[in-house]
């Protein structure tokens, strides 16, 4: 009886020591090292992808993105692409190309370096003279001689109304000269004063050629009604960059030509 009491006891005090005994999967897990926390926290979630741009979207990129280029996907650098470096190449070596053939220290107006220009006439002759082929993007019909004066003041009247005068997707693009310098007298007549055109001072011009390669001509635009009316408006803007503009209504000299000098008058610019 006695031993059997001792084994039941036994039993039971076995049974609770293991019951007290803490179960390994209940146990608290281990305290992560410093930083580990946070780099747990910022990495990514197994099974877990960003959403997919809706279509629409991708469509927009793609038409956006310049040809050839890959489409942008998410997270890549928005800078934009730079430019081929022969692109660039090329562009830098027109413009050293027009700096070179450019006079009077403009190169908006190429052409080449004259010097000093006698005349047979007294009073006739140019200093510092230069032979025009293109100005502000239109070329003339026939390289001109002339000063830097006469030059800038006839820049400044194509790039404030002769360019864009028949339309800006049909742009004036070459101007037909009629007369530039030549040592003579006013109209050619004997004893008159020494015309501008013997100084250098002076151009005649008497047609535009648009970039569709039509030519308006003074002589029958002036006529027509279609462009008579942006003829005009030339024949007016001329009148400030140029000190003396003659046009059709002026006098039976000029009926196919716009005369353009720099002379100055003391009632200011002289417009007929």
């Amino acid at each position: 009886m006695i031993r059997a009491g001792v084994l039941i006891l036994a039993g039971l005090f076995g049974g609770a020591a293991q019951a007290a005994t803490p179960d390994a999967s209940l146990e608290p897990p281990e305290r992560p090292a410093a930083g580990a926390g946070l780099a747990a926290a910022l990495a990514p979630v197994p099974g877990m992808r960003p959403a997919a741009r809706p279509q629409s979207e991708q469509r927009l990129a793609a038409a956006a993105r310049p040809a050839g280029l890959p489409l942008l996907a998410p997270g890549d650098s928005l800078v934009p692409f730079a430019r081929p470096d022969s692109l660039a190449e090329q562009v830098l070596f027109k413009r050293r190309q027009r700096r070179q053939g450019s006079v009077c220290g403009d190169i908006d107006i190429q052409g080449d370096d004259a010097g000093h220009v006698s005349g047979a006439l007294p009073g006739c002759g140019v200093k510092d003279a230069v032979r025009v082929r293109e100005i502000a993007g239109a070329r003339l019909s026939q390289t001109s001689l002339m000063t830097c004066n006469t030059a800038r003041a006839l820049k400044t009247w194509i790039n404030r109304e002769v360019e864009t005068a028949f339309g800006r997707r049909n742009k004036v693009v070459g101007l037909r000269v009629a007369a530039h310098y030549a040592c003579r007298t006013r109209n050619n007549r004997p004893g008159a004063k020494i015309s501008e055109h013997g100084r250098g001072r002076a151009i005649d011009i008497s047609g535009f050629t648009l970039a569709s390669g039509e030519t308006i001509t003074v002589l029958h635009g002036w006529q027509k009604r279609k462009t008579r009316k942006k003829l005009k408006k030339i024949w007016r803007a001329a009148c400030g960059p140029f000190g003396t503009v003659l046009g059709p209504e002026a006098d039976r000299y000029h009926k196919d030509h716009f005369h353009l000098d720099i002379a100055r008058h003391r009632g200011g610019s002289y417009c007929r």
